[in-house]
């Protein structure tokens, strides 16, 4: 393990964001169609980036991670979410279903080996799907290690955890909880965002997205989106803490790290990182001692210029050491 300094010496710039070659929507299931997208290089090296949520949805920008002249680049919007249909929808949504839907993608892409980049649940989502396909992954490049573990959502949804740091948000994360529910806010948020008051579900979903973006920055804000907006990261985001990520007994990813240690990792995780804590970081990197564990002087958001270039720098790095 190192801590990589923010100096300018160091590689600090993201790359060119190009439009993508082609794009559409896969039907993965008799309800669900997710975007996937392709840019960059289409005969260079595959990587696939996994975005984080649950239901975060992913943007342009997360193309900037990778060298458009080196890499095929192919970004995807996991179920429910983003410009995948149908919107917010939990129906047939767990995380052996996005693992089947990355293979699928992949098979259609005719792609037989990929790097995989995945940050905050993206890192939950790429261990998972390493853990399950480790022949399909060339390398993994994770992010803000979270590990959908009850003692990480606790820390970021229940009292006694981050609140700590941030009382004055907590009171309004607080808010639309009646006050006899507020001892397990998980179960008491899932009763709201699944309601059948639409007005309720609304502003369930905006007090549960404006809580988790505090986390994300080291200036607290409000989401800058109306509250349907922020109903795919709330309710999916709710739906998998709720189900513990079906990432249970011999699912957990710390149980199956012996299936995944030939595959070359670099791990890129804030120090002050307050939405996914460097513990669950280090516990992976014991779990995965051929792992490089890299701390970076920064929080959560894979785009505050440290974190961002640590990312691009991993990537480039992981050229040269992937099993491709």
């Amino acid at each position: 393990m190192g801590t990589i300094p923010t100096s300018d010496n160091r590689r600090n710039i993201m790359h060119p964001i190009r439009e993508p070659i082609r794009s559409g929507l896969l039907q993965v299931s008799d309800i669900h169609q997710i975007y996937w997208e392709e840019s960059g290089n289409p005969d260079g090296l595959p990587v696939i980036f996994l975005h984080g949520g649950p239901g975060a949805g992913a943007s342009p920008a997360c193309r900037g991670f990778f060298n458009p002249d080196v890499f095929r680049i192919v970004i995807i919007d996991q179920r429910g979410c983003g410009r995948s249909l149908p919107y917010a929808c939990t129906d047939d949504n767990t995380t052996w279903d996005l693992v089947a839907d990355i293979e699928k993608v992949r098979e259609m892409l005719g792609i037989q080996k990929w790097l995989v980049f995945g940050g905050s649940w993206g890192s939950t989502l790429s261990l998972a799907y390493a853990e399950t396909h480790p022949e399909r992954v060339a390398g993994l490049v994770l992010r803000g290690i979270f590990l959908c573990r009850p003692s990480e959502m606790a820390w970021l949804d229940e009292a006694g955890g981050v609140s700590q740091i941030y009382p004055a948000q907590w009171q309004k994360f607080l808010a639309p909880v009646a006050e006899e529910k507020r001892g397990g806010l998980i179960a008491a948020y899932h009763e709201m965002l699944f309601g059948e008051d639409e007005a309720g579900r609304l502003k369930a979903a905006k007090a549960w997205a404006d809580w988790e973006s505090y986390l994300i920055r080291f200036e607290p804000q409000d989401v800058d989106e109306d509250a349907y907006e922020s109903l795919a990261i709330a309710r999916l985001e709710n739906h998998y803490f709720v189900n513990e990520g079906w990432l249970k007994g011999d699912k957990a990813i710390l149980a199956n790290t012996d299936k995944i240690r030939h595959i070359p990792t670099i791990i890129v995780q804030g120090r002050y990182d307050l939405c996914t804590p460097m513990q669950s970081a280090w516990e992976l990197s014991q779990a995965l001692p051929e792992a490089e564990l890299r701390v970076i002087q920064a929080g959560h958001s894979s785009f505050d210029p440290p974190l961002a270039a640590a990312l691009a720098e991993a990537v480039e790095d992981m050229r040269e050491r992937a099993a491709w």
